[in-house]
């Protein structure tokens, strides 16, 4: 489809750069939010669970004060989402009029997932005290699934966005469009969806653990902080390694469908038999500078062949090639923090499963409250090689970022009061969350 690109006239935009800084700013605020609204919703209803089945008033206790978090960070991520909504349509309108027609249904969907997760949050928040006892466990079931359906229509968006299909292109018109073929036939949503739900779960439970782990620290440790640490950081280790093998998977993926997008995370300047793997480095003049040279091992992850032909980036033009370096840090970023969570992962269960019961170095707990902001670096760093490894394209090979983009002037205007709003919007989130924090065990399950 990459001749089709020629149809589509691009926007004379001087702003094109403050336009993707300005999204990617948006993005990098609500993804975390988006592994909260996967996650979080699971581990509140085991909670409530582990209270019905075992009768333990610390569960009820834990699980009615998670939901108060689950319902704030809710209503911060209905900020940040409407706000990309937005920005959707009015930085990229020529992406949005073009192509609105194939995957116009995800969003429906998703907008649809959102109403039903806010209509069973409020029950759910609510309804302690109010309903039965199974009839609430009942009422947030919905929450669980509203937010696992509405991450993936998002999901699905962008796999047709790095892998499009589901449509033909006449004259820079859509034409044959097949929604549901776009959305869910496509390979290169899987290893996406996948991938983007452990990090769901890596992220919100070494974020959640980290808080209770940094009250260890400062001498609170009692029984309900040891089930709020234990629950989380448990599903955050069997999650991050888990997380190690669909990266290969990813890997091999992004090999087949966008060979050009792996060459700049390795920073391969000519396609290459046995192509070697190198570990650091900076990009420059056509290779790898002060980096360590793993012969043949690029070629064996990509293919699981060391002799396979790994296309390099003198396929395409310099034009159409991605900034290299910026693609290569994030994705060596993301491996290296993505490799130490696992190690952390697999320690924390030996200790667990051998030892019966929760670590006791000082040293453990220090990391863990580290764990939990770099897993969000790593989460976002693997979006960064995901969205900027595809660049120039915003639809790969179909649309151009540079056609897509308004010819509005204002973005840098726009860039700053959003920088602002976001600001406020963290710190009305800091208050919040200290303000739940404060509240005595024995007076939280008051409404």
């Amino acid at each position: 489809m990459s001749t089709t690109a020629a149809a589509l006239a691009p926007a004379h935009q001087r702003y094109l750069l403050e336009a993707r800084q300005m999204q990617a700013l948006s993005f990098a605020v609500h993804i975390p939010l988006v592994c909260f609204g996967i996650a979080f919703p699971a581990m509140v209803l085991f909670v409530e669970w582990l209270y019905q089945r075992t009768g333990d008033e610390v569960y009820r206790t834990l699980a009615r004060r998670w939901s108060k978090v689950m319902l704030a960070l809710f209503a911060v991520g209905v900020i940040t989402g409407t706000i990309l909504s937005f920005e959707m349509g009015l930085l990229w309108p020529n992406f949005t009029g073009t192509f609105g027609g194939v995957f116009g249904l995800g969003f429906a969907i998703e907008g649809f997932s959102f109403f039903m997760e806010a209509i069973f949050i409020g029950i759910y928040v609510y309804g302690w005290d109010r309903l039965p006892g199974r009839l609430h466990f009942a009422s947030g079931i919905p929450v669980v699934l509203a937010g696992l359906s509405g991450s993936l229509m998002v999901i699905s968006v962008n796999a047709w966005m790095n892998h499009p299909s589901g449509f033909r292109l006449v004259g820079g018109h859509v034409a044959d469009v097949h929604p549901l073929a776009a959305l869910f036939g496509n390979a290169y949503l899987w290893h996406e969806l996948v991938h983007m739900y452990l990090a769901g779960y890596i992220v919100t439970g070494f974020l959640v653990a980290g808080v209770y782990a940094a009250g260890r620290l400062r001498g609170r440790w009692g029984r309900y902080e040891r089930a709020a640490l234990a629950i989380p950081l448990t599903v955050a280790a069997l999650a991050a390694p888990a997380q190690v093998l669909v990266g290969d998977w990813a890997a091999r993926d992004v090999a087949h469908s966008q060979p050009v997008k792996l060459a700049a995370i390795e920073g391969l300047a000519r396609t290459t038999r046995g192509a070697s793997e190198h570990v650091l480095g900076w990009y420059t003049d056509g290779r790898v500078r002060y980096g360590i040279a793993i012969p043949k091992l690029l070629s064996l992850l990509a293919f699981h062949d060391p002799n396979a032909t790994v296309q390099g980036l003198d396929t395409v033009s310099a034009s159409q090639r991605p900034p290299v370096n910026v693609v290569r840090i994030a994705f060596q970023l993301m491996v290296a923090i993505g490799t130490l969570l696992a190690l952390f992962g697999v320690l924390y269960l030996v200790v667990r499963v051998r030892r019966k019961r929760l670590p006791e170095s000082v040293w453990f707990y220090r990391a863990l409250v580290a764990a939990g902001p770099l897993s969000v670096v790593a989460l976002i760093a693997g979006w960064v090689v995901t969205e900027v490894g595809r660049q120039p394209w915003v639809v790969y090979r179909v649309m151009l970022t540079s056609q897509a983009v308004t010819g509005a002037g204002g973005i840098p205007v726009g860039y700053a009061t959003l920088a602002l709003v976001y600001i406020g919007v963290a710190a009305a989130v800091a208050w919040v969350l200290r303000r739940l924090a404060r509240v005595p065990l024995h007076a939280a399950g008051g409404d």
